[in-house]
């Protein structure tokens, strides 16, 4: 082992993550616009806002606890739904919609709220005048964009001018122009600067603070922040000029106010800086279009063919899929899965077996059967490694750490004061559950396919659409497969892969030749091995069953009766591990494994190894020689040891809900190894609390709507006044929950949307709660888990309710109709933005009233808290029949916008605790408590020697942090690659290494099981070198 250290930038010495996101292309996506104008916008924001006197915001808000705690509530609740996106580079997907659907409503409720005008910012005429300016860009950068693409049509601009810009971008385009103009008009004003200025004037501007004479005054300048902000806005955002500069123009501008004391006798004829402003960001955005489109390849490739190359290869990075998420309220694929799950279960089940299918398929004369079942090319070999890993193909990251583990020629362990050599396997075996959630091309492919892919390449002349029609397909110059010295894969199917009824296992396992570079001779879903010095191998495939078919037990049976001598050592490889579920859920599955096991095996099973469950555990027979002992076990050892490891790469699965089995087949086992520990495991479900929506925060959809159906029945609450008018804290308090009891009762006994929404929602939870606990108890922690729910969206409604009311009896909503922020505007723009030459009016004839009908609609949409009070208000006043349908859904669909925001944590956060209190307190929901999670670390893999004397010695290597961020390998890269050399004979064979060095699994791979089994009849031993962690 050991450590490669990388050099230390000056963002990883100051620990500035968040700055590298924001500075630097974390993702390759297309951005057109500037990155340095978002950021020129926002530190132009800081100065401006930090140049005005910020403590006057305390007395605006006249001292009072109620505006405080509304800002406090306000702000908390958008940060814990916007929380699991921050830090995250900006990429179309949900995370994006987030950030622009915060942004909006969030900005939409604190304008209404007092005040933040003492901080420079007039939130009400930023707001009418951003809109204004946004879409006024966005018409005028589409008929820009149509035209442009007009001229490549027609041939007047090159062909690299074809590619068409994204929405997306032309949308956040025009947001950082008209936030920046917004930002220069609340602290710089619309007033037209005189253009005749006295000498000293025009001497006083932004560079005469570096003037020789006046060094002294620098300091006390920076200090006097306003006047240096006066200087920022005449020097550098001065007008442009008067419009009798520009006659053509003078029909066509925006005017500025006349900057005069006192009244002035006329109006200006200078062109207001907002226009300039405004204009000078369209033409630098028109340039940098035109001429990024028009150039071609030369400014997109500034670099030498042989510069670009090298730096393509330091930017490259994999292409891995991220875990599975499985509370995603929007994923297809977990529909899919579902879907199939239910259609193998109710159709395929007991009516259509695939098993049956390959026996039927399968030739019987000439001995061809156990051609196809039964493989002995390794058996006359001295000694052989091999390695079992189970479930993989989750996250790409956690694949490929241990496929690259599993690739390496050699691994290095340190073990106690020595130092261990294991080399790579001979055989690799998987048990089981390819790729999730469920088989598909896609997925095979993506999440299983590729990581071995990368870790170890397939031969060159190797074709992925390539169907091996008669197996094995051997290498050139080999004619039997005994003679191929390189890596082999057998693979059983797990449950995922059942679910389409083994169609894809059978389509890529069977029908393929290489996993990468492990070559694959297998033929059918189940198999033997005949390994050297007497051990065998059977690969069982469980199906859906949890046991195998009758086909399958008759050859496994006759190859015992034929084949396995007495002194013989037998492997069981299942996906499913039957003792510890059987165990776990009081069942009794794998009828026909346990009679093979039991009655024709007799003792020689030595090992049972599987998969299933995402951890790794080792239980061991407790040996009876002893007088103490001599009890424990009811009858002969049929196993000695059981094995489970399901660390192949998916999400990991707690260890401590099993640390009490202790019984197979009348053997008394005892657990000799557990990764996580049971301390470390139970430590890991905490993060049910912390950490479920960051982990899930595609699980909003669904929470968010079922929180808002459980109180829609509430909206509006109209009597609210007793919890306003108390006086002491107390009070409130008390006054608050009686209203959250008395919606309750309401809900029960009233509403009919609401209270079908709690019964459908208390079935579910009902129905949730693992067949482990008795129906009794099922119902209880049913019903305490959907109360929680329902009093925390009960809480949530009366704080929103009570939010809007605050609003209304101060004045600050529902004070004169939905388009009050339009008519606002209206009478300010007509005072500070004259309009001498009739612009508007033309304008509105032009577009036949759409002018200033958009602008007017449009703010009253954006103005979602405005149109909610007002129509509560006619709600409480009138009541729910006065509304009319459409008003009714109005209504209700801006209620939801701010509800689902608040509820959306909360839900996570309740969902999250019943999940920790489950699965910690009353052992339940193993798998849903740690699927929530996606733990892609804890990674293992168990590697095997059969050693000269037949012994069998086990390791089991395991990764207790897989890295994140990977760069291609350099070793790899400089390493000469021919044509006809496969790739297991490579010193570096894999393509991608850790960014951290220190991270790389290769250097942090570890020894965490080590044991001995024997072929004769003496007692095992466990070694002691080892780390082991029980």
């Amino acid at each position: 082992m050991g450590s490669n250290k990388q050099s230390t930038g000056l963002f990883d010495t100051l620990g500035m993550e968040s700055v590298r996101t924001i500075l630097t292309h974390t993702y390759p996506y297309p951005h057109e616009h500037s990155r340095h104008a978002i950021i020129a916008v926002v530190v132009g924001c800081l100065f401006f806002i930090s140049s005005d006197n910020m403590h006057t915001l305390i007395e605006k808000l006249d001292n009072n606890i109620k505006w405080w705690s509304m800002y406090a509530c306000l702000l908390g609740f958008f940060y814990f739904f916007s929380s699991p996106f921050i830090g995250k580079t900006i990429k179309p997907s949900y995370s994006n919609f987030s950030r622009w659907y915060i942004a909006w409503i969030l900005v939409a409720a604190l304008y209404h709220l007092p005040s933040f005008q003492s901080m420079g910012v007039d939130m009400r005429m930023n707001l009418s005048l951003f809109l204004t300016i946004y879409i006024s860009s966005i018409l005028f950068l589409l008929v820009f964009h149509i035209i442009f693409l007009g001229l490549w049509y027609v041939g007047l601009v090159s062909r690299v001018a074809g590619k068409r810009p994204e929405i997306l971008t032309i949308l956040q385009n025009c947001a950082v122009l008209s936030i920046a103009c917004c930002i220069f008009y609340s602290h710089c004003g619309n007033r037209a600067m005189l253009r005749e200025r006295t000498p000293e004037q025009k001497n006083s501007n932004w560079f005469s603070l570096f003037k020789k004479e006046e060094r002294n005054t620098l300091l006390a300048k920076f200090l006097r922040m306003n006047e240096l902000k006066d200087q920022v806005c005449s020097s550098w955002f001065a007008p442009v000029g008067s419009a009798s500069d520009y006659p053509l123009l003078s029909k066509w501008v925006i005017y500025g106010e006349l900057a005069c004391n006192g009244s002035c006798p006329a109006s200006s004829d200078e062109i207001s800086p907002i226009y300039s402003l405004w204009a000078t960001f369209i033409g630098l955005y028109i340039a940098n279009y035109v001429v990024e489109r028009s150039t071609g390849w030369a400014l997109t490739h500034p670099l030498s063919v042989e510069e670009d190359d090298k730096l393509k290869k330091e930017q490259m990075k994999p292409d891995f899929l991220d875990m599975v998420p499985w509370y995603s309220g929007t994923s297809a694929d977990l529909f899919k899965t579902v879907f199939d799950l239910l259609v193998s279960v109710t159709v395929f089940v007991g009516r259509f077996d695939m098993r049956m299918m390959q026996a039927a398929m399968t030739k019987v004369h000439d001995g061809a059967q156990q051609g196809d079942l039964l493989y002995d090319h390794l058996s006359e070999k001295e000694d052989l490694w091999f390695d079992f890993m189970a479930d993989t193909g989750d996250g790409g990251n956690s694949s490929y750490a241990v496929a690259r583990l599993l690739a390496q020629p050699s691994i290095q362990l340190s073990r106690g004061d020595s130092v261990a050599t294991l080399p790579r396997g001979d055989l690799l075996l998987i048990g089981g559950d390819l790729a999730y959630p469920n088989p598909s091309a896609f997925t095979y492919e993506r999440r299983f396919f590729c990581p071995f892919e990368y870790a170890l390449q397939p031969p060159s002349w190797y074709k992925q659409e390539h169907i091996a029609a008669k197996k094995p397909e051997l290498p050139e110059q080999l004619s039997e497969l005994k003679e191929y010295d390189g890596p082999q894969c057998f693979v059983i199917p797990g449950n995922h892969d059942w679910f389409d009824g083994l169609h894809t296992f059978m389509r890529y396992i069977c029908h393929k030749s290489w996993l990468g570079g492990w070559f694959m001779p297998q033929k059918k879903s189940y198999f033997a091995l005949q390994l050297p010095k007497g051990w065998w191998l059977f690969g069982l495939d469980l199906a859906l069953h949890c046991d195998i078919d009758v086909y399958q037990f008759k050859f496994f049976s006759d190859l015992i009766k034929d084949k396995v001598r007495e002194s013989d050592s037998v492997i069981v490889m299942t996906h499913e591990p039957s003792w510890l579920l059987d165990w776990y859920w009081n069942d009794v599955s794998g009828k026909n494994v346990e009679h093979l096991i039991c009655d024709y095996l007799k003792g020689r099973c030595k090992l049972r190894i599987a998969g299933d469950l995402h951890h790794y555990t080792r239980h061991s027979y407790v040996s009876s020689e002893g007088p103490s002992h001599a009890q424990q076990n009811e009858g002969p050892v049929h196993v000695q040891h059981l094995l489970v490891n399901g660390c192949g790469g998916a999400f990991l699965h707690p260890t401590h809900v099993f640390r009490n089995f202790n019984k197979l087949y009348g053997t008394t086992y005892e657990s000799k190894a557990a990764y996580p520990s049971f301390e470390d495991s139970s430590r890991i479900a905490l993060g049910n609390i912390l950490k479920f929506r960051k982990k899930n925060w595609q699980f909003d959809f669904i929470g968010g709507i079922i929180y808002f159906i459980l109180v829609f029945s509430n909206f509006p609450q109209c009597k609210l006044n007793h919890i306003l008018q108390d006086d002491s804290f107390s009070g409130h308090l008390r006054s608050f929950f009686g209203t959250v009891c008395s919606a309750f009762l309401y809900v029960v006994e009233q509403s009919y949307v609401s209270l079908a929404g709690v019964v459908l929602l208390l079935i579910t939870a009902i129905c949730f709660v693992p067949s482990k606990v008795s129906r009794k108890k099922q119902a209880i922690i049913g019903i305490l888990h959907v109360l929680a729910h329902l009093a925390a969206a009960l809480i949530l409604m009366l704080l929103l309710e009570l939010g809007v009311e605050t609003c209304i009896q101060h004045k600050l909503l529902a004070t004169s109709g939905y388009h009050s922020l339009y008519q606002w505007y209206q009478s300010v723009e007509s005072e500070h933005f004259p309009d001498p030459t009739g612009l508007r009016a033309r304008m509105e004839q032009w577009t036949f009233g759409l002018y200033p009908a958009c602008i007017k609609y449009l703010m009253s949409a954006f103005d979602i808290p405005e149109v909610m009070a007002v129509t509560r208000s006619n709600i409480c006043k009138n009541g729910m029949e006065s509304l009319s349908r459409g008003s009714a859904v109005i209504y209700y669909a801006s209620v939801f916008l701010y509800f689902w925001v608040f509820s959306t944590p909360v839900v996570s956060l309740v969902f999250g605790s019943y999940l920790y209190i489950c699965i910690n307190w009353l052992h339940v929901h193993f798998d849903e408590a740690f699927s929530s999670l996606r733990i892609a670390n804890y990674k293992a893999f168990t590697r095997f020697h059969i050693n000269p004397d037949g012994n069998l010695e086990v390791f089991t290597l395991a990764v207790d942090k897989v890295p994140k961020e990977w760069k291609l390998d350099p070793d790899w890269d400089k390493e000469v690659k021919q044509a006809q050399k496969l790739s297991h004979h490579r010193k570096f064979p894999s393509k991608w290494s850790a960014t951290a060095g220190h991270q790389d699994p290769v250097n942090t791979v570890r020894i965490v099981d080590h044991f001995v089994i024997r072929q004769t009849a003496q007692t095992d031993s466990v070694s002691g070198n080892g780390s082991v962690n029980r």
